[in-house]
């Protein structure tokens, strides 16, 4: 009886699970949802490739420098690297020194457990990043691990930076309620296509690399989003480097086991 129950209630299910996909689909067929202004203008990231991209690809040290430089100069003001401590910086090419003295420009937050005051002190290569006190509305996301957290995370960065303009007429004549709020910015990577955060690469130039590179715009962009890389991702390389020496293991063991299959097997008749 239990047995003939449990099966009823399985067909049940099923059937209704059948009745709602088919009543979905129907719905959908015969009144499609109309067109939004997300949905049209909305544009994937642009491709590029950078370069620890491949199962070969590499840390370029000096464009991890780059982009750090514009974090700093540009990014640090409201964004935030919590996972990332100052000394990790030595793996982008930063001597001891260089660590030190970037550390201590930045204030970092001491918690004094017998008064409850929060006091602030220089940076040192042990501490992390510190949190970014943000005075304007929403809190702006840590960018620790966004190129890992969104969609073609890097492309995103670069695309996102380079791509504020003015809303196209098109946009406008389609959609007429669709003009970008007061204190909003139109930029069609972005997913609603209108975003709080204003420009922050405004002009060629808004940086001087050490390196002697031109710091157009594009360069920037390109600069901070690998630097984003190695933040979401700093052992890309070794992992790259562990996974051919594992390739290479597998595939000699695979050889040797084959041959002591053929060897050991090469007089007997099956």
């Amino acid at each position: 009886m239990a047995r003939i129950l449990s099966i009823l209630v399985g067909l049940f299910f099923t059937v209704a699970l059948a009745w709602s996909f088919g009543v979905g689909f129907y719905t959908w067929a015969t009144e499609p949802p109309a067109p939004t202004a997300e949905h049209e203008f909305h544009i994937k990231p642009e491709e590029f490739h950078f370069a620890s991209d491949g199962p070969f690809g590499k840390f370029d040290r000096q464009q991890l420098q780059r982009g750090f430089q514009v974090y700093k100069e540009v990014c640090s003001v409201c964004h935030a690297l919590r996972h990332v401590a100052f000394r990790d910086l030595a793996a982008l090419g930063y001597n001891e020194a260089e660590v030190k003295a970037i550390a201590k420009g930045f204030q970092v937050p001491v918690y004094n457990p017998a008064t409850g005051e929060v006091a602030t002190r220089e940076g040192a290569a042990t501490d992390y990043f510190p949190p970014v006190v943000y005075g304007g509305q929403g809190s702006p996301p840590d960018l620790s691990l966004i190129a890992k957290a969104r969609e073609e995370g890097p492309q995103y960065v670069r695309s996102l930076l380079n791509g504020y303009r003015d809303q196209p007429a098109e946009l406008l004549k389609q959609f007429p309620d669709s003009k970008t709020p007061d204190g909003l910015h139109y930029n069609p990577y972005f997913a609603n296509l209108n975003l709080a955060m204003p420009p922050p690469l405004t002009a060629d130039g808004q940086v001087t690399y050490s390196d002697g590179t031109k710091a157009t715009k594009e360069q920037m962009a390109t600069d901070v989003a690998a630097f984003l890389i190695w933040t979401a991702e700093p052992k890309l390389e070794k992992r790259k480097q562990t996974g051919w020496a594992v390739l290479g293991f597998l595939l000699f063991a695979t050889v040797l086991g084959y041959m002591s299959y053929r060897n050991i097997w090469a007089g007997k008749k099956h």
